[in-house]
């Protein structure tokens, strides 16, 4: 209730000032943020609290705590379920409140940043608003004698990434809100120009790494704990989390054309606003019921209330920019698509199609189920045929832009940058086809990615060249660090679909089987107690490599058998081990499933180069001097009299100003 009063409170505050003038009222807004985040932390403290001591008095714990679940997990479960999440989403946004305080505490009688503050303290008010009614965490219960709770849904706690996956996809979440507010503030005051995109740029930077680092991260989860081998199914769960991803990646590759050149208003505020519907309609999808049945999200108030706050983001979204129309119209054009600002609207387009094709394959069976009450799905044959192409596109792109310049290229000045890009893929070609690929959608994503990571390298050296280790950091050298990792994971990815081998085997003790290269020897059974759960462990060796622990756990409330894997992990492929059945009664044999996939260890290492270069991005660059280059020049130009620049590389992007 606290951080609910604080919140509406902040809103009345902020909004009274900014319709009467009235300053004093402006810069009040630190105490009621304040209050907010006092609110959530002491929500978050009560319910772990809660959570650590067992506490079954409080309905929630009752319904996912227990006295078995280790002491990580236990701390972990906060997260595990809807009350628990609006807790963390509360806890987070409010940090991100407060920071936003402190950093334009300053400036709290600007009617930007004024707007940006009842955008943020209404969204607050709306998480707070679930917690004190349908989703309140702290309902009471009056357990029996001897009441223990059943614990998280056992794949929960089954791997250490169940601490760090959740959290970190809340703080890209909800990061979003303070871009999304700053546009909202920008709209309202018709300061429609770039300067709320320079205040809200490392906001979005890190929003978007955060979302970046949770996606990675629970994919790696689910190919350590579902047992399937895989690590992207195109679930409805994943989809949730990707479709923001998606519109705020082409968010952040088109806002530089808004700073250079004036163009893409309305598309970065189309973009930026999408993607914070896109948060709030991914927390509906997983929180609301709604994926196990588009009825059961009516059972509770929760889903009514997510639907309806979605549709008044797009609403209010669509008014203001419909709204401000004339102000948004671009000072100029794009001169040619083989220049940068063609290359990014380009990626826009991709992009949009993209989050296109993943929100009708998530939503679609929805719809149906809601119309005429039919139960279908929309399997990975479907993604799988539409993201390639579109996904094959981006790396094009992705490969071409950074060495275009702004307004037109000259044919000459492009043979001449893509000269070693090219060498490139025309290397990392050879050498996939000597290594023995195949086929001609890997065989393209492999030469495409030697291309784009030949313009990555080759701007970083331009770079260093220019300003030593300087030259690393700044959006765009950063970028182009994050592009390297997008690479990384694109031909590992590539390489893991095409060229994976599959076997299930019954093997008895002692015997071996052959796949993808490598002998699997099963060696035996082993029981672990625990708290809480029976581990019945099968030893296999790999190789020569040591001997791994696929293993079948048995929950002690309920009943439910888990599976957990095991992986042996190298530099070229994994071998991954998932025990399928145990032996029979009079019999000895296991049923063993065994995926060889190459270069897995590449999609998490590609993630922690995208985290990097993330950071980089950040990091504060060097101000653009006057004279720096910011194009090609025109042959009208150059007929005009007017000077050609003295350097003939691209311009690397630096930033506009420190901030």
């Amino acid at each position: 209730m606290l951080g609910l009063l604080g919140a509406l409170g902040g809103a009345i505050a902020v909004l009274t000032g900014l319709l009467r003038g009235r300053p004093a009222l402006l810069r009040s807004a630190p105490a009621y943020g304040w209050l907010v985040l006092a609110g959530a932390v002491l929500a978050t403290a009560a319910m772990e609290r809660a959570l650590i001591t067992r506490d079954f008095t409080v309905l929630f714990v009752a319904e996912n705590g227990s006295s078995r679940t280790p002491a990580l997990y236990n701390v972990a479960t906060l997260w595990s379920a809807l009350e628990g999440s609006i807790i963390l989403w509360a806890l987070v946004l409010s940090g991100y409140l407060v920071a936003v305080l402190r950093k334009f505490r300053d400036r709290l009688s600007d009617p930007l940043v004024g707007w940006a503050l009842v955008t943020i303290f209404l969204t607050a008010a709306f998480f707070f608003a679930l917690m004190v009614g349908p989703a309140d965490p702290f309902r009471s219960f009056d357990p029996p004698l001897g009441f223990d709770g059943p614990g998280p849904n056992p794949l929960l706690q089954n791997h250490i990434l169940m601490a760090f996956h959740p959290p970190m996809l809340y703080l890209g979440y909800v990061g979003f809100t303070v871009p999304f507010a700053f546009a909202v503030g920008a709209l309202a005051t018709g300061r429609v120009g770039e300067g709320w995109l320079v205040e809200t740029r490392r906001w979005t930077l890190f929003a978007w790494g955060f979302l970046t680092v949770g996606i990675v991260l629970g994919a790696w989860w689910s190919y350590e704990v579902l047992g399937w081998g895989g690590y992207w199914a195109w679930d409805p769960v994943e989809n949730a989390s990707f479709l923001p991803w998606l519109t705020g990646t082409a968010y952040l590759h088109s806002v530089m054309v808004q700073e250079r050149r004036g163009m893409l208003r309305v598309w970065n505020l189309s973009l930026l606003c999408a993607t914070f519907a896109l948060t709030i309609l991914g927390t509906f999808l997983t929180r609301s019921g709604v994926l196990d049945s588009v009825h059961a999200f009516t059972e509770s108030g929760i889903g009514p209330a997510f639907l309806v706050f979605f549709a008044t983001i797009v609403g209010v979204s669509v008014v203001l920019i419909g709204w401000r129309g004339d102000r948004l119209r671009a000072p100029g054009r794009i001169d040619s698509p083989w220049s940068r600002e063609g290359a990014f609207f380009g990626n826009n387009l991709l992009f949009a199609a993209f989050a296109f094709v993943v929100l009708l394959g998530t939503v679609f069976p929805l719809l149906v189920e809601a119309v005429n009450g039919d139960r279908i799905s929309v399997g990975v044959p479907y993604f799988d045929r539409m993201a390639m192409p579109i996904g094959l596109g981006l790396l094009f792109l992705m490969a071409v832009a950074p060495v275009l310049p702004w307004r037109k290229a000259s044919g000459e000045l492009l043979r001449h940058r893509l000269y070693w890009p090219a060498w490139a893929g025309t290397l990392a070609l050879v050498v996939a086809v000597a290594l023995g690929a195949r086929g001609l959608a890997p065989l393209v994503a492999f030469g495409l990615g030697g291309l784009a990571a030949g313009s990555a390298v080759r701007q970083l050296v331009l770079a260093t060249r220019r300003h030593g280790r300087r030259g690393l950091i700044g959006r765009a050298n950063g970028g182009m660090v994050v592009h390297l990792g997008v690479v990384i994971i694109a031909v590992a990815f590539a390489a893991s679909q095409s060229y994976a081998h599959v076997g299930e085997f019954r093997l008895a003790e002692g015997q071996s089987a052959e796949v993808g290269g490598h002998t699997v020897t099963y060696l035996g059974i082993e029981t672990i107690e625990r708290s809480e759960k029976t581990e019945i462990r099968a030893r296999v060796q790999v190789d020569d490599d040591g001997v791994f622990t696929p293993s079948l756990s048995e929950f002690r409330f309920g009943g439910q058998s888990i599976g957990t894997p095991s992986v042996r992990v190298s530099a070229a492929d994994d071998v991954y081990l998932a025990l399928q059945a145990l032996p029979e009664e009079g019999s000895d044999e296991v049923l063993l499933r065994v995926v060889v996939q190459p270069l897995i260890l590449w999609l998490w290492v590609g993630g922690a180069v995208m985290a990097l270069g993330t950071v980089l991005a950040a990091w504060p660059g060097e101000r653009r001097r006057p004279t720096d280059p910011t194009s090609a020049v025109l042959a009208s130009d150059v007929a005009a009299g007017g000077p050609r620049s003295p350097d003939p590389e691209p311009d690397p992007e630096p930033e506009p100003e420190r901030v």
